[in-house]
This record gives C-alpha cells, sequence and structure tokens, in this order.
C-alpha cells in the first residue's frame, strides 16, 4: 500500500507534510537518518544519538536565531542562548518520546500512515498524487521515501503520545473569566523621563578610557571570518535546455484542477468605527448611532468612497474604504455572511464584528468559475519550466558534489564542466557582504565546515550551492588604539546614563518624602506626562513598548502609588506614579469566552505535556559524551 501511495504522490507533498512534521517535533528536534553510520553524542536508555543529528539540529536552530535576531546573532550570543545545549535536549526528549510511545504499544499501521498523508488538503489533486514529483522532492531533501514514512510514522505516535497525557485537560467558564480580567484590566499613569542625552558636559580622561577599555575589552572581541570559494547552480541558467510538450501541460491541467478552480469573490468598500471588544452596551449602541447616521448619509446620495475617507476609523479610509476583491474566507464571519448576500451597488446596514460597526457598500460581483486549459497554459509552462530548470540545476549540482572530495578536485570538476567558480572576500557569522541571497544560511554553513572540506548541496533560495572554506581569520580582541574613538562614544553614553540615573534615584526618593511631583519636575525642568489607560500587554501611550513599566504599573494602587525603584527604559530612566486603574466590563468576555478557551486549553495542555516530559526525563538513563558541552 505504501507503494501505491508512492506512486501518487504530489509535487508539494514533502514541503507541507515535513512542514506538519516540524510541528510536531517543533520542541524535540529531527535527526537525519545518514546519520546512524556517525560518531555518538548520547545515550538515551541505551540508544545513541549521532553526531550528525546534532549538527543538523544545531543548524536548524541557528537558522531559526538568525531569522529572528539577524545580524545581532554572533558567537556570545550563540553561547548565552546555549544553542548547542538546546540541540542536545531536543534531540533527547525526541529520542525519549518515540521510546515511551513504542512501551505503550502505540503503533502505526501502514493504512494509517496511507490516510494520514492523503488528508492533507494541500497533496490532494482530484484525489490523485504524482510519483515523479514526489521522489524528485525526497531526493532534493536527501531523504529516501523509506526514511520520509518513518518520520511522518514517528510524529504520528507522539501525537498519539500526546494525546493520552493531555486529552483529559479541561479550562473552566472561571478560569477563562479570571483569564480574561486580568488581561483586559487597563490602568493609567503619570511619569517623568530622565533622559541620558540632556547631558552635555562630559568629560573624559585618559584614565578613565584605559581602565573602561581594560574592563571592557571582551565585548569589542572581533568575531572569526572566513573566506569561502563556492559554486553556484542557478535553475535559470538551465532554462534554455528545458523542453516541455502539449501533452505535459495538459497533464499538469488535469491533474490539478483545484488550482484553477477560481471561487467567487466581492469587491466592496466599507466604513468602519471602532469599539472595544470589552466595550459597554452603552458605547456599543453609541457607535451603532453612528453608523445609523452615517448610512443615512450614504443613502440620501453622498459619495460613499468620501464618507470613509472622512467617518471610517480602518487603513482603508485612505483609499475610500476600498477592500479590493475577496473570498468569503478571507473576512471575518458577520461581515463576510453579509457582503456575499448583497447585489451589486447595495448598502448594508450596520453589521457589527469583533472590530466593531461596519457599513458595507459592494461594488463588484466576480462569480466562480474554472480557468480554461487556453487561459492557464501560460502559466503552467512556466511554473513546469522553472521546476524542470530547477531540476536541471540540481542534477549538475549533485554530479559535481559526487565527484569532489577535496579542493583540487573541486576546482577540476568546475573546470571540466565549464563552471564559473566564485570567492568571497572575508566575512563573519553574519555572511558575504553581497550578491548571496541567503546570507545567513551560507555563513552558518560555512562556519560549521572545517578548512578545505566540501559541503553537500545547499538549497539558499536563488539557485543551488557547493561551499568550500578556504582561509579563516580566528576571533581577536583589538588593541585599544584601534577603538579609541569608539571607546570615547561608549564612556561617554555610560556616564551620561550614570547621570540620568542618579537624577531619577533622587527625584524619587524626594517624591516617597512627600514632595510634589508636579513640583519637583518644574524645578528639574522635566515634563511631567501622563499615558492615559492601557492594558498589560499593549503598547503604553507617550512610552512605547516597555515590558518592565507595564509590570510596576499594574503593581500600584491608590495606597501605592509609587513603585520602589526607577525603572530603566529604552529612552532614558522613568520615575511613574499610580493615577487610575479601569475593571473590563463583561461584555468583552462573553464575546471572546470560546477563543480564550480554546487557548488557554491549549497552553494547559502544553504545559502538562512539559511536565510529564520531565518526569520521563527524569527517570530514564540518560548520558551525554564527556566534555561535549563544555
Amino acid at each position: 500500500m505504501l507503494n501505491l501511495m508512492r506512486k501518487n504522490a504530489g509535487a508539494w507533498i514533502i514541503k507541507v507534510l515535513l512542514g506538519a512534521i516540524v510541528v510536531v517535533f517543533v520542541f524535540w528536534g529531527v535527526g537525519s537518518f545518514r546519520s546512524q553510520r556517525s560518531g555518538r553524542i548520547a545515550l538515551v536508555n541505551g540508544e545513541t544519538i549521532t553526531i550528525e543529528a546534532y549538527r543538523e539540529t544545531y543548524n536548524n536552530l541557528i537558522e531559526q536565531y538568525r531569522q529572528r535576531f539577524g545580524n545581532n546573532l554572533n558567537e556570545e550570543m550563540i553561547k548565552m542562548l546555549q544553542i548547542k545545549k538546546q540541540a542536545v535536549n531536543q534531540l533527547i526528549d525526541q529520542k525519549l518520546l518515540i521510546q515511551e510511545a513504542k512501551s505503550l504499544s502505540f503503533r502505526v499501521s501502514n493504512d494509517e500512515l496511507v490516510e494520514a498523508i492523503r488528508n492533507f488538503d494541500a497533496f490532494q489533486s482530484n484525489g490523485n498524487f504524482n510519483q515523479r514529483l514526489y521522489e524528485m522532492v525526497l531526493n532534493r531533501n536527501r531523504l529516501t521515501p523509506e526514511e520520509f514514512e518513518i518520520l511522518q510514522k514517528e510524529s504520528m505516535l507522539i501525537n498519539k503520545l500526546r494525546s493520552l497525557v493531555t486529552g483529559s485537560i479541561k479550562v473552566s467558564d472561571a478560569e477563562a473569566e479570571e483569564w480574561y480580567n486580568w488581561n483586559n484590566l487597563s490602568v493609567n499613569i503619570d511619569f517623568v523621563l530622565f533622559e541620558p542625552d540632556r547631558y552635555k558636559d562630559i568629560e573624559l580622561s585618559a584614565d578613565e578610557m584605559k581602565i573602561f577599555y581594560d574592563n571592557h575589552k571582551a565585548s569589542y572581541k572581533i568575531e572569526p571570518e572566513i573566506k569561502v570559494r563556492y559554486l553556484r547552480f542557478e535553475p535559470e541558467k538551465y532554462k534554455p535546455s528545458v523542453t516541455l510538450t502539449d501533452a505535459e501541460i495538459k497533464e499538469y491541467y488535469e491533474t490539478n484542477q483545484k488550482e484553477f478552480q477560481k471561487n467567487k469573490t466581492v469587491e466592496a468598500r466599507h466604513i468602519l468605527l471602532k469599539t472595544d471588544s470589552n466595550a459597554s452596551v452603552e458605547n456599543i449602541e453609541k457607535g451603532k448611532t453612528k453608523a445609523l447616521d452615517i448610512l443615512k448619509m450614504a443613502k440620501e446620495g453622498k459619495d460613499f468612497a468620501e464618507l470613509a475617507k472622512k467617518y471610517s476609523e480602518c487603513p482603508s479610509k485612505d483609499r475610500g474604504g476600498y477592500l479590493g476583491a475577496f473570498e468569503k474566507e478571507a473576512m471575518v464571519q458577520p461581515f463576510a455572511d453579509k457582503a456575499f448576500s448583497m447585489n451589486v451597488g447595495e448598502i448594508s446596514e450596520p453589521v457589527r464584528t469583533q472590530f466593531g460597526w461596519h457599513i458595507i457598500k459592494v461594488e463588484k460581483i466576480n462569480p466562480e468559475k474554472i480557468i480554461s486549459l487556453t487561459e492557464a497554459a501560460l502559466g503552467i509552462q512556466k511554473k513546469l519550466t522553472d521546476e524542470k530548470a530547477k531540476n536541471l540545476a540540481y542534477e549538475e549540482a549533485e554530479i559535481v558534489n559526487e565527484v569532489s572530495f577535496e579542493g583540487d578536485d573541486l576546482l577540476k570538476s568546475a573546470k571540466e564542466r565549464k563552471l564559473n567558480i566564485f570567492t568571497t572576500d572575508f566575512f563573519g557569522k553574519s555572511g558575504p557582504s553581497k550578491e548571496i541571497k541567503n546570507r545567513g544560511k551560507f555563513a552558518t554553513e560555512a562556519f560549521n565546515l572545517s578548512l578545505f572540506e566540501i559541503s553537500d548541496i545547499l538549497d539558499l533560495g536563488d539557485g543551488y550551492y557547493i561551499l568550500q572554506p578556504i582561509e579563516m581569520h580566528p576571533e581577536r580582541i583589538p588593541e585599544f588604539e584601534e577603538i579609541q574613538e569608539k571607546l570615547k562614544v561608549d564612556l561617554t553614553k555610560d556616564k551620561r546614563n550614570e547621570k540620568a540615573k542618579k537624577d531619577a534615584v533622587d527625584f524619587l526618593a524626594e517624591l516617597k518624602n512627600g514632595k510634589s511631583m508636579d513640583m519637583e519636575s518644574k524645578k528639574l525642568k522635566l515634563n511631567l506626562n501622563t499615558t492615559g489607560f492601557f492594558k498589560r500587554n499593549d503598547s503604553i501611550p507617550h512610552i512605547g513598548s516597555e515590558r518592565e513599566i507595564a509590570q510596576a504599573a499594574f503593581k500600584l494602587s491608590d495606597k501605592n502609588q509609587l513603585p520602589e525603584d526607577i525603572i530603566q527604559g529604552k529612552k532614558g530612566n522613568y520615575v511613574i506614579r499610580f493615577k487610575e486603574r479601569k475593571e473590563p466590563g463583561p461584555q468583552g468576555f462573553k464575546l471572546e469566552k470560546k477563543k480564550i478557551k480554546e487557548q488557554l486549553l491549549q497552553q494547559k495542555r502544553f504545559r502538562a505535556f512539559e511536565q510529564w516530559l520531565v518526569h520521563l526525563r527524569n527517570n530514564s538513563k540518560i548520558s551525554i559524551e564527556k566534555d561535549f558541552l563544555e
């Protein structure tokens, strides 16, 4: 049956299914099958975790953090985040989960496996899969069908285990309401900001500079740099070699009919009057009254687009409320239901959604249709040409990679096949300065290779690459003279921060001694500001996103108006004072109860599974190779 499934596998099957597996393994990692032949880094109840599995997981983590932090991800951050330890722990947890599932006699039958894969909508095209594309993408991901099926089975085993552990967990209405009230409570505070930039007259001595350098030299460390020789196999260059027949275009069209079915869409404008989800009944009715007044103007013949520009509180107001063409599923339900029940030119009565009150005008209705083969042919031709060109690029990269074991071999292979071989300038962990689309991944792979070692084939988005490091500069700490100007700037900033902090501390002390915040701020020629109401997770008005300030603000009350200490923020040092508090109304909870309960249920299940996993680890025999995590 699995062979039958392989014969019907679709083009997108691997990427989508691997995405699903990643969701299952997001905390556990996935190892490489080829790694079973490699060295051991750990034992889990007698089963081996290999160095190759570790490298794969480690590289995946590095790439995730690089996407998050960009060029700020350096060697110091990597150590601070303990990415090496994270990778090892993910692999250990994965191994434990598979072992536990098997010990409980969980199993995934071949029929279950076939059914799971066939149930992915993205794999289906008239109920059929495509063997050629399936095997090609498997090959591109360096997996055989057998290896892929094992990965999927393991993810399904873990799902069964998770269901067993978390299946009985519930969330009560009281829990959900408590969470809603806590999360939607709002406060208003006064604040004074002590900005470091207001302190202009900063003098620095030579001794201070030298002491500052000695105390902070490690933070000026220059990261290691590497020079890389590489080959790039660009699909674009292989397009002239691609041939396509009318039969192939027709076959694609007939086996991917869903792709050419265009659902009904509506083009509409709207006017939105916002109301908070926890607004009182009185405020909700005020919003509706205003919406009815605007509706009256529209029905009297006033231009709807101009009314939207004047009254709407949606970003689309600048376009006269125009939303473009949209499918029904693209909009929230009350809005979509109304828009798709209207005729062209019709203007709706006010419709309420979680965002507020909407007035809708339908401009055009585009009925459902099937694009003909004639209309679709050019698009199909481009898609298949791109796909075949990418295959040709990969096939040539694979030939070169298989015959190249040393530096001379790579050069020789490139020369024999008349390929251009490129060499970068020296670069750090952020990657080469130009030309490479995915600089971060290029750098990660390069730094994981030894000098003159040849990489596997890498897909970096703009083609396939084979890398070979040829020179390396180790990390170093620059001499004082090299960074003297930088030291001067940084020490000046430090001294300004110190002055701002001291003045803020003294200011808060005066307030605690009973002095007026208004009078003391005027004495120092500082502004006393009021934020207005904000919730715990909101950006604070006039301040911005400052978690510590928000946390401190919600601890204050009428009886305890001042915090224990000043608060360091992005712009400087803050002294805050409680002004007032506002409880959320019950109406908002009624609207959001279902969503909140679902969210809390997922959180409780996650925590329960984490606790259960900790217990499993504590009762397992786990050993990591000596000095591996040093």
